[in-house]
């Protein structure tokens, strides 16, 4: 599998519940574009809507050799999920606070993108606080080691 986008902030914002991989419906300038690394995920969700799983504000850009036959940047891209995963994500989504965040876009052995979609919770303001700490104290700790290692 090669790794074609990360949400790095999602990892960051929300507490990281379950996770999905999800088939996507694209026309062949996107999955071009994205084979080119052109995708964008920071600010995009997932809604579902009839049973359906939509990915929205996703941001694919234009393939420079399809010309007239280029695709909308920003449309929203149908996610293909098997009936009795969506169903599990409505139930899930349903408790207060629960949202459906898409963490990853990655082309897998066979050359299909897959979108590793994340059921989350949103992380309250201090517990983002003690991640950054606990980041600092990390990066100090392996400079220590590094220093003492040299010396």
């Amino acid at each position: 599998m090669r790794l074609v986008a990360k949400n790095k902030k999602a990892f960051f914002n929300y507490d990281i519940i379950d996770i999905f991989e999800a088939g996507i419906s694209l026309v062949g300038s996107e999955v071009k574009a994205i084979r080119e690394g052109k995708i964008s995920i920071k600010e995009s969700y997932v809604d579902i809507k009839d049973g359906e799983v939509f990915l929205h504000n996703c941001h694919i850009s234009h393939y420079e050799a399809a010309n007239r036959f280029n695709h909308d940047p920003l449309r929203d891209r149908k996610l293909l999920l098997h009936k009795r995963e969506i169903k599990r994500l409505i139930g899930k989504i349903k408790q207060k606070g629960l949202t459906i965040i898409p963490t990853k876009v990655v082309i897998n052995d066979k050359g299909f993108v897959k979108v590793e979609i994340s059921l989350a919770r949103g992380k309250k303001i201090y517990e983002k606080r003690e991640a950054i700490k606990e980041r600092d104290q990390e990066r100090d700790m392996r400079a220590e080691l590094k220093r003492y290692r040299r010396g």
